[in-house]
């Protein structure tokens, strides 16, 4: 019997070993590639927005960030070939508005947190297959920090609001305090 199960389980190890590349999952590969866009996008959006706010104040990073963001996000896509953007429960743009399994992952990392969990380490992924094409798509949620408060805050300074309005006469997108999950990073990558 020993006999029968190692030439088996040898002829299996040899399979597995000849696998070629293109035909392992690589999802590892794509998760890495998706979090280091991320943190390319929120370094490069946070020093924008800080050096507005130091040149000309609260109500100047609004049209950094409302013109700036939707760059930094094509500019990433284009480089990496990871379509990146933003979305929240509580929009400002409404260009940024979640789809469905994006509501669903912010509505987890909303329960998420309401656990316990530190939103500076929340992210979720899931490979899915779209209309024959095979993708990896990721969130990493964004807490709302010190800098975010100027313009996302529970008291917005009066200048600041009224330059939202005229921007967002939409806005939802204030109200927020330190530590909660303002929004989330969203890519979409091929596989």
């Amino acid at each position: 019997m020993r006999q029968t199960i190692f030439p088996s389980l040898a002829l299996a190890a040899m399979a597995l070993a000849h696998t070629p590349l293109w035909a392992q999952d690589d999802t590892e590969v794509h998760l890495e590639q998706a979090r280091e866009a991320v943190q390319q996008f929120a370094q490069s959006l946070q020093t924008e927005l800080k050096t507005a706010v130091e040149e000309g104040g609260p109500v100047h990073a609004i049209d950094v960030c409302s013109q700036r963001a939707p760059e930094i996000a094509q500019e990433i896509s284009e480089s990496t070939g990871i379509q990146t953007g933003r979305t929240s429960l509580q929009l400002r743009n409404p260009d940024n508005a979640p789809d469905d399994w994006e509501r669903g992952v912010l509505n987890a990392f909303e329960e998420r947190l309401a656990a316990g969990e530190d939103p500076k380490t929340m992210e979720h992924h899931e490979v899915r297959e779209d209309g024959g094409v095979r993708e990896i798509r990721y969130m990493r949620a964004i807490p709302a920090g010190e800098l975010c408060m100027t313009c996302h805050g529970a008291e917005v300074r009066y200048d600041v609001e009224q330059a939202l309005l005229r921007k967002y006469p939409d806005d939802q997108a204030t109200g927020y305090s330190e530590g909660q999950i303002r929004g989330a990073f969203t890519l979409v990558q091929p596989m």
